[in-house]
């Protein structure tokens, strides 16, 4: 995965699943067509305002809450570049990574930086913010491989031969 920047939108500790996508709107057809209600109980209009390719920046105990995979889906269909907080919820953090979704763990960013500033993330090495630049661990190779196929069946479907890399 290369280096990219992102535009940063700064959220709390413990953004639960519930807040990410809100039980009612599980009901929806489609992951498109719930990803308007996105961080709605926290900021309604935060969806229509997140571009493609900005970054969240959040606190401890990201993804907190339901095991279900519409919150992580939800963050990616919002073109969410990656998300960095301080921790996450382990089973948010493993849904993520199957469902393609980059999560960098970071205890200093945080403080750092203000909502609509602009980072600089080089995957698995580090963030850089305002000319200074800040270590970050790497995921091992079998995820970095999913995250890189947009996902764990689109990683599987190629490891398996039944998608041509392109």
């Amino acid at each position: 995965m290369n280096t990219f920047t992102g535009k940063v939108w700064v959220l709390g500790d413990d953004i639960d699943t519930d807040i990410i996508i809100p039980t009612e709107y599980l009901a929806l057809p489609t992951v498109e067509d719930m990803k308007q209600y996105g961080f709605s109980p926290l900021r309604p209009d935060l969806a229509s305002r997140i571009g493609e390719g900005d970054i969240i920046v959040a606190g401890k105990n990201f993804g907190c809450g339901s095991s279900r995979e519409q919150a992580p889906e939800i963050i990616k269909a919002l073109k969410v570049r990656c998300v960095i907080a301080r921790s996450y919820a382990r089973i948010f953090f493993r849904n993520s990574i199957n469902n393609g979704l980059l999560l960098i763990e970071n205890d200093r960013i945080q403080d750092l930086v203000k909502e609509g500033d602009m980072l600089t993330v080089c995957p698995g090495e580090y963030l850089e913010y305002e000319g200074e630049r800040y270590p970050v661990s790497s995921l091992p190779d079998n995820l970095m491989d999913i995250i890189n196929a947009g996902g764990l069946v689109r990683a599987m479907q190629k490891r398996n031969g039944l998608i041509r890399e392109d």
